[in-house]
């Protein structure tokens, strides 16, 4: 009896055991959250480079800017490549989750596009422009909007604008807010939309071609591996990094996305 007691207990533990083996493992691939389209396409090439230091990467692709945080925050996911620093911040404060950022990725510039004009000051009196409606990429897209001159911000103003920091709007212009990967498809349906380069990219514009404003080269908003705080110092988080922030992922990048998409290692 006591025999068969032991065997039972032992035969419990099995499943702890395998849930501790090491991320990225023959047993267990890394789980990597990104977003469709530049994310999928770099983490693919990083995911190759991975494989010959022996890390196995399984690849999680998203349509949405929440569920790959949400996702990482349960464990369903050891890291994702999708956001920048002041998205990041703005979800572990609201949302409470344990995340921390280990290293940057690439730069996408947010554009101003539109089907109707061919610059910014076109827009008519009245136009409605659409924004992101989460709270960072819209404060960044107002920032984008006045620094186009279709309005002006409260001194200060940075990415935590709103639409209640427009001091000075002479066009009566309407910002329409919608979820980012939408914006794309809004074209049709208003004067412009700020869409983030890895949604446009995804759309087949690109921002150094067929925006009619960009932020500058100088943008603060790099991109960035997140993991979990109690994961920051786990051995598979540098191998990660190793295996993204190197010249073959650089090189990559540049020939890919022809400028519209910048490293920022």
């Amino acid at each position: 009896m006591l025999a068969r007691r032991t065997l039972l207990a032992a035969a419990a533990l099995l499943p702890a055991a395998a849930l501790a083996q090491e991320a990225g493992s023959t047993a267990r691939p890394l789980r990597v959250g990104v977003t469709a389209g530049p994310h999928a396409q770099v983490m693919e090439k990083v995911r190759e480079i991975a494989a010959r230091d022996g890390l196995a990467i399984r690849i999680v692709e998203f349509s949405d800017f929440i569920q790959p945080n949400a996702a990482l925050a349960a464990g369903d996911l050891d890291a994702n490549s999708y956001q920048h620093q002041p998205f990041l911040d703005q979800q572990v404060r609201d949302r409470r989750l344990p995340l921390v950022s280990v290293g940057k990725t690439m730069v996408f510039p947010m554009g101003l596009y539109s089907r109707r004009h061919r610059q910014a000051s076109a827009i008519p009196a009245g136009g409605r422009v659409a924004i992101p409606n989460d709270p960072t990429n819209g404060g960044r897209a107002l920032v984008l909007l006045a620094s186009a001159g279709l309005f002006s911000l409260r001194s200060g103003a940075d990415f935590r604008a709103t639409v209640a920091d427009v001091t000075e709007n002479p066009r009566r212009l309407r910002i329409v807010e919608l979820e980012a990967a939408q914006l794309p498809r809004a074209l049709d349906e208003v004067e412009a939309a700020a869409i983030n380069s890895n949604f446009a990219l995804q759309a087949g514009l690109n921002p150094v071609r067929d925006s009619i404003a960009i932020e500058s080269a100088e943008s603060p908003y790099a991109n960035l591996i997140a993991v979990r705080d109690a994961d920051r110092t786990a051995p598979w988080v540098a191998r990660l990094l190793r295996a993204y922030q190197n010249d073959e992922v650089k090189g990559f990048v540049e020939t890919t996305f022809s400028g519209a998409v910048v490293p920022a290692f």
